[in-house]
């Protein structure tokens, strides 16, 4: 005796390949289906609906085939609510609770879907109804949440170790709805070409030239860009064009790590990233303490911020951050030198302080660095622009696998890219 479950596709499902993976994920799992229902667009702008009846050998079976089908945004035809639990204690989630992807998702309650806030993967979702408690409210203000008091009810993520004793927890996958961003057959316009994967063989100069334009027109759309760098674009030269971009407000955030702010601030103040010079590629006597001795000089000052008053930095990316307001995070990890006083070295806190600024971007350039970028892309919803350059094409592509929708990848030198970019955005080619 076979059990099935009725379901439904819509969108540019033919296009984005939704409709062939679909089919691929039903048959690899050992079910079967037949499509009861197919309305094609004709045109390139209308979208296509499908429904179908997917069958299996038992419920377990079933259950596995609707769940990887759901992850690729195939929703039940007949939704119901979602089946909402309360934690049973801080930072204990309900068994069999729903762990988020990052595409934009929206929960069925009391019959009308809620979108999911904040959304990234990972996560549990928690449903409040309009009246929270003023622990609640103190407690979501305290985390930089909305201040403004809500009527309705509201859905929004949450890592594991925020959940509180009793927070409704939604569990299973009833009255989920997921929705991948699609490829739809017209991809012109800034941010068309932001679907076409790794190559190192594309053109650089033309592709640098459409990534300026997609910023030029986030800018335009009132966005935010944040630049997440490792200290290879220090070491290879590129430190004064990205300080460049900061400055002329094309990058408003930055996400890095402690090695990145101190080679940037030893080049402003001994002219050498980690002990070599990157204009003459010398190597000066005990230049290897300088990143050492820079590190002690910032923290005998209190701060980047008080290096900068007192004169002690005078140029460079964490100067121009410092000098037009620009917010920055410095995530630290267990191989720190220092470290600087302005690096977050509690884990979690960093990770909570990367959340937050992810959440502001609108275009995000991971820029030669895979751990922080990795980091930094957890927290991202697939709807974010993506722009990953790096010399190891393995590093652009687990980068773009991540998930984002709109993502474009380059493999080439980080020195050789920024001072593109900037020429670009600068209008100085």
């Amino acid at each position: 005796m076979t059990v099935s479950r009725e379901v439904e596709l819509e969108g540019h499902i033919i296009d984005s390949g939704m409709m062939q993976s679909c089919f691929g994920i039903i048959m690899d799992l050992g079910g079967s289906f037949s499509v009861q229902e197919f309305d094609i667009g004709r045109h390139k702008d209308e979208e296509s609906y499908a429904r179908m009846l997917v069958e299996a050998d038992d419920e377990a079976q079933l259950q596995s085939i609707v769940h990887e089908l759901h992850q690729h945004g195939v929703n039940p035809s007949d939704p119901k609510d979602a089946t909402l639990v309360p934690a049973p204690d801080d930072q204990v989630v309900p068994h069999g609770f729903y762990s988020t992807t990052n595409h934009p998702t929206f929960i069925r309650h009391n019959g009308e879907w809620i979108e999911v806030e904040d959304v990234e993967m990972d996560c549990a979702v928690v449903v409040e109804d309009g009246d929270a408690s003023e622990a609640q409210r103190a407690s979501e203000q305290s985390s930089g949440g909305d201040e403004t008091p809500r009527d309705g009810p509201r859905a929004y993520t949450k890592v594991l170790n925020a959940i509180e004793e009793g927070d409704m927890v939604v569990t299973d996958e009833t009255g989920i709805k997921v929705q991948p961003p699609e490829r739809p057959r017209d991809s012109g316009g800034a941010f068309g070409f932001m679907q076409g994967g790794v190559s190192s063989e594309r053109p650089s100069e033309s592709t640098i030239r459409k990534i300026a334009n997609a910023i030029e027109e986030t800018k335009k759309e009132g966005g935010n860009v944040m630049a997440v760098c490792g200290p290879a674009l220090i070491h290879s030269g590129a430190r004064e064009d990205l300080a460049r971009l900061v400055r002329e407000g094309y990058v408003d955030m930055l996400s890095a790590g402690n090695g990145f702010a101190v080679h940037d601030i030893e080049r402003d103040i001994y002219g050498t990233s980690l002990g070599m010079d990157t204009e003459s590629l010398d190597h000066p006597r005990h230049g290897h303490k300088h990143h050492i001795y820079t590190i002690s000089e910032v923290i005998r000052e209190g701060g980047i911020e008080e290096a900068v008053e007192s004169g002690t930095i005078e140029s460079g990316v964490m100067y121009e951050c410092i000098d037009n307001d620009r917010p920055f995070v410095l995530a630290g990890s267990i191989r720190d030198d220092g470290p600087l006083p302005d690096t977050i070295t509690d884990a979690v806190e960093a990770q909570n302080a990367i959340r937050e600024q992810a959440h502001e971007a609108d275009m995000v350039l991971m820029l030669s660095t895979l751990l922080h970028s990795v980091a930094v892309g957890n927290c991202l919803p697939s709807t974010t622009r993506v722009v990953c350059v790096d010399i190891n094409p393995a590093t652009v592509t687990q980068l773009l696998d991540r998930g984002s929708a709109q993502a474009v990848g380059m493999v080439t030198d980080i020195g050789t890219f920024v001072p593109i970019l900037a020429r670009q955005l600068l209008g100085e080619d």
